[in-house]
Order: C-alpha cells, then structure tokens, then sequence
C-alpha cells in the first residue's frame, strides 16, 4: 500500500509593479544595505551575495524575539535575488508564529522602465494566516517606498 504524504497548504503573496527606472537602478536600491534600510528594515550583516546570512529586526512577540534570519539563495545580478526569510516561534499563535518563507524578487527591462514582482511564498495555513495578511498589506507600501528611495539614484 502506498502512503500518501500531505504537504501543508500554503499561499504566497504576489505584488508586481512597474517603475520608470532601469533595472541596474533598481537592482541597486534591492541590494544596497543602506537602502534596504530606507525601504523596509535596517538588514544587519547583509550582502547580496549567494549563501550569505543576514537578519532584519521587527517588533518582538511572545517568544519570539523579533528577529528574521535570511539568507541570500539566488543572486543573478539586475535580474533575480532571492533569499530564505525565516522568523517566529512555534509557541506562537497569530503574530509572530513560526514562519519559514521565500522571498523572490524579478526584474525585467519593461517600455519607459523595470517591472518588478516581488513573491513571498511558502505561508502554511492556517498557522501563518496572520502573517500572511499583514505581509500582503505590508509589502505593497513596501513597493512604495522602493519606488520612493529609487527616485533618488538615477
């Protein structure tokens, strides 16, 4: 008899915009560490480059401590960055559960400029349900601000 092992269900968020930049900029402005800072969290020990580990620091939870451990599994440049973003506990329900994702980053050279789809995937329901809300939210304006901070290098 076969045995049929079920994988967890999980959703990604999937936000895509277009800005009027050329990749290499915005290829700047996602792996910059000072402008990481400017658009989403101060990164510590950030490089982009392929297994290097890095940490943002959020609001602390339950018995979590705030903080998300990355590390960078794709670098091609102008084009792709990916990174694991792992944070949470597991003795935590709603915010600050035990969250184990993907973030994907794509550019490509659009008329007038760059799209850029960024993918976070991996949210395991019903576990990160919350996450998975307040990152939705969270990384539109987060696309906001790179446009915003990206203004600035061209």
């Amino acid at each position: 008899m076969n045995e049929v092992v079920l994988q967890p269900h999980t959703q990604d968020i999937v936000v895509d915009e277009v800005f009027p930049h050329a990749p290499e900029t915005i290829w700047k402005t996602l792996t910059s560490g000072a402008l990481i800072s400017r658009w989403m969290m101060v990164a510590t020990g950030f490089e982009p480059v392929e297994g290097n580990r890095f940490t943002f620091q959020t609001t602390p939870a339950g018995e979590w401590d705030g903080v998300i451990h990355c590390r960078v599994l794709e670098v091609k440049p102008n084009e792709r960055f990916v990174y694991a973003w792992k944070g949470g506990h597991e003795a935590n329900a709603g915010y600050g559960s035990r969250l184990d994702t993907v973030v994907t980053w794509t550019l490509s050279r659009v008329h007038n400029g760059t799209r850029l789809r960024l993918v976070h995937s991996g949210f395991v329901t019903p576990r990160n349900d919350t996450a998975f809300k307040n990152m939705s939210e969270g990384w539109k304006k987060v696309l906001t601000r790179i446009g915003t901070v990206t203004e600035g290098q061209d």
